[in-house]
């Protein structure tokens, strides 16, 4: 049984795509989705995004890291799904309902509200989350108060005078398997630069290091604004990229940027099951 694909990526975090809208699939097991992410010998990716039909919107999509457990949300692959189809159109995610539409900078994402209670993140027990009274320790120093956020999937965000000074690849699993996060946490590092830029880096849940996490932008974002550090639009520069974040009077968060359609191909879904 052959399954079409379609590899893309928006700012470098890529994605294997795949629409079951009009011919179901077979089941999407972890260990499908953890064969056709590696890319030594699957196709490779960061994210499997799957394309379905909804009754609550007009399709639903399901993400998948790279360790294939299914996650909540995510930005660019939400991007990527709404330059795929085309158009506006409302995405069903296990984060909650929200809409891609066309825009000069590419595709523009409402991404819903944020929410922030201890209990919505989750964190284990309850704590202020915008100044989380936690710590892990990093060389000579300490990694600490980082502000919690929810946006469809938990967030921690730390604030630092240089985001590519923090040896992400070694805290960043540390914290995102720490207890206090039952549910595991995206870790963003975090370097506010002016009253409308950020630089960012990422470690996902799941996938490790990306060039770019819309998540985490938008997480970001609202942190930093939430701490009277930037204005309420701002432009996140991952190593991927610009993502343009927006935090209207609704309570509701914007977020711009491209995606793309790296190359489409067909894979023998008995190579990979």
């Amino acid at each position: 049984m052959r399954i079409a694909f379609s590899k893309m990526h928006g700012l470098g975090n890529d994605f294997v795509v795949l629409d079951a809208r009009e011919h179901p699939l077979p089941p999407l097991t972890g260990d499908v989705v953890a064969a056709l992410a590696d890319r030594h010998t699957g196709i490779g990716c960061d994210q499997l995004v799957l394309i379905e039909p909804s009754k609550v919107a007009d399709w639903r999509m399901r993400i998948f890291n790279s360790d294939g457990g299914e996650v909540e949300a995510c930005g660019n692959a939400t991007r990527a799904v709404g330059l795929l189809i085309g158009g506006e159109v409302s995405l069903e995610t296990l984060g909650g309902t929200i809409t891609a539409r066309p825009d000069p900078k590419g595709i523009a994402v409402d991404m819903g509200e944020p929410r922030f209670g201890w209990d919505e993140i989750p964190l284990a027990y309850a704590m202020d989350t915008l100044r989380m009274p936690v710590g892990w320790p990093l060389d000579e120093q300490e990694l600490s108060q980082p502000v919690a956020v929810n946006v469809g999937n938990p967030h921690a965000v730390f604030f630092v005078d240089d985001a590519y000074a923090i040896p992400l690849a070694d805290i960043g699993p540390v914290i995102e398997t720490d207890p206090i996060f039952p549910e595991r946490v995206n870790v963003n590092i975090a370097a506010v630069t002016a009253r409308d830029a950020i630089t960012l880096r990422v470690w996902e849940r799941g996938a490790g290091i990306t060039r770019a996490c819309g998540t985490g932008a938008c997480a970001t974002a609202v942190a930093a604004m939430r701490r009277g550090l930037v204005d309420r639009e701002v432009t996140v520069n991952l190593p991927g990229g610009p993502l343009v974040i927006a935090w209207g009077p609704d309570n509701r968060i914007t977020m711009t940027g491209p995606a793309s359609v790296s190359y489409t191909g067909s894979f023998d879904w008995g190579d990979y099951a």
